[in-house]
């Protein structure tokens, strides 16, 4: 197949004088060399794209390609995330992960959060904070967190996000309206385990291939007690991850797997959980296009923790994509799928 790559250069932003923390769920170039190595392995031509401006322009001269692959996450708006999916259905081009509607809803942690709830899926009591002043004297969960409504790669999560009293949790949640311009969202803190699941496939084909514990090094740096923005971006250093798969583990797959066909996710995503004080997992949010380094992004660590290597990663994603589009040629054992005869 020829494959469009599009993606957010980390470097092409901070070079416009973005900050750091302002391009932090942008990716690296060796992040993008990685995903291109890896599919031209799996017998694809790539086509790197750049951003999403690029690939309308692109679209508008009349190019076209098999397949998009997207982890474009857009720079502004809390629907960001939907842009690449909205242009390539817009020109009626083929793509992988998940449509605009689940992008944005996704993005919104509040909205994916109420559309889990109604699926019977675990999520902790949450407000949502959008004015300076609001009123938030009846909120009866301390110790609470506060974090953006809209953003990843754990900006705007760190040590003061965690509050125990009205005046601090007014305090963090002015100051995400100040620092990030969009609404805080104030949720009950969670004091238990925090997993991340891999769900890969879409609808009846979804599954989950594996569950990873992240354990922060506090003796080490690490902030204590969130997987924060600072815990991350170093997390070679600040964070042990092992493949978990006891019960409280095995439940977290469960809702995972739920959350996934609730929200709409396609081909791959990656569920966040937290359990609470009872050892149940938690939902905290979902990722539909999670990070792709090798070994920086947390699905790729969870597939290699569980025997699944980074290009059968990439193969089961293009896989379940051109199923759905039902693009011309075959799977192969891995999952990757062979280009059509010219």
């Amino acid at each position: 197949m020829r494959i469009g790559l599009v993606f957010d250069l980390r470097d092409t932003y901070l070079a416009q004088g973005f900050s750091a923390e302002e391009v932090a769920e942008f990716d690296s170039p060796e992040t993008i060399e990685a995903i291109g190595a890896a599919l031209r392995r799996l017998g694809h031509h790539v086509v790197p794209v750049g951003h999403g401006r690029d690939l309308a322009r692109r679209f508008v001269a009349g190019e076209s390609f098999d397949l998009v692959f997207s982890i474009a996450e857009g720079l502004r708006g809390r629907s960001r995330e939907a842009q690449v999916p909205a242009l390539c259905e817009l020109f009626g081009q083929p793509y992988v992960f998940s449509d605009p509607l689940t992008m944005a809803v996704t993005l919104d942690k509040a909205v994916a959060k109420r559309i889990v709830r109604d699926a019977g899926i675990p999520t902790a009591p949450f407000v949502v904070y959008d004015t300076i002043g609001q009123d938030v004297s009846d909120w009866p969960h301390y110790p609470a967190f506060v974090k953006p409504l809209a953003e990843g790669t754990g900006k705007g999560c760190e040590k003061a996000s965690t509050v125990a009293d009205l005046a601090s949790l007014e305090a963090a949640a002015g100051s995400i309206l100040t620092r990030y311009r969009q609404p805080a969202l104030v949720e009950c803190h969670l004091p238990g385990r925090e997993f991340t699941v891999g769900v890969l496939g879409t609808g009846a084909t979804a599954r989950v291939i594996g569950v990873m514990e992240i354990r922060l090094q506090t003796d080490a740096g690490a902030d204590a007690g969130v997987y924060s923005y600072l815990n991350k971006e170093e997390c070679e250093r600040l964070v042990s991850y092992r493949a978990a798969c006891d019960d409280e583990a095995k439940r977290a797959a469960e809702h995972a797997l739920a959350a996934h066909a609730a929200l709409g996710c396609r081909d791959a995503a990656r569920h966040d959980f937290k359990s609470n004080s009872s050892g149940e997992p938690v939902f905290l949010e979902v990722n539909p296009i999670a990070g792709l380094h090798p070994t920086h992004s947390d699905l790729p660590i969870l597939a290699n923790l569980h025997g699944v290597a980074y290009d059968d990663l990439m193969a089961k994603i293009l896989a379940s994509a051109a199923a759905r589009y039902d693009i011309g040629g075959s799977t192969t054992a891995s999952g990757a799928v062979r280009p059509a005869a010219e």
